[in-house]
């Protein structure tokens, strides 16, 4: 029986103000020095992912990677950065409890922050 247990994130441009529409996400599993890639996503309107990165059988403990590609996201958006600096932001991070992991990313063309969310 699948636990109650899963994973979503959320993405705030800082920048703008407002949710980071159409940014693609990767989600890896960790193990040792290589990753497995699990799959990818973009953000909704609201910033969001519709379906959440894992959730059900899918669930399990362990070390993951979010790999948000935010460069791609402020070079769609076309904010004439002449030097872009953050290309694609990885928050590494552990699941150790079958519980609700939420991984928001608050982010700019030159800075971004993170944090556990409810």
């Amino acid at each position: 029986m699948a636990g109650s247990g899963r994973l979503t994130t959320h993405v705030l441009d800082t920048m703008h103000g407002k949710p980071a529409r159409g940014m693609r996400i990767e989600l890896h599993y960790v193990h040792g020095d290589h990753t497995h890639h699990i799959g990818d996503s973009y953000t909704n309107a609201d910033g969001r992912v519709d379906q959440p990165l894992l959730e059900g059988e899918q669930f399990q403990m362990g070390e993951f990677e979010i790999r948000f590609h935010v460069g791609q996201y402020f070079e769609r958006l076309d904010v004439g950065i002449e030097n872009p600096f953050l290309n694609v932001v990885p928050i590494r991070f552990t699941v150790g409890e079958d519980k609700h992991y939420h991984v928001p990313l608050l982010v700019s063309p030159f800075a971004y922050s993170t944090y556990r969310g409810s």
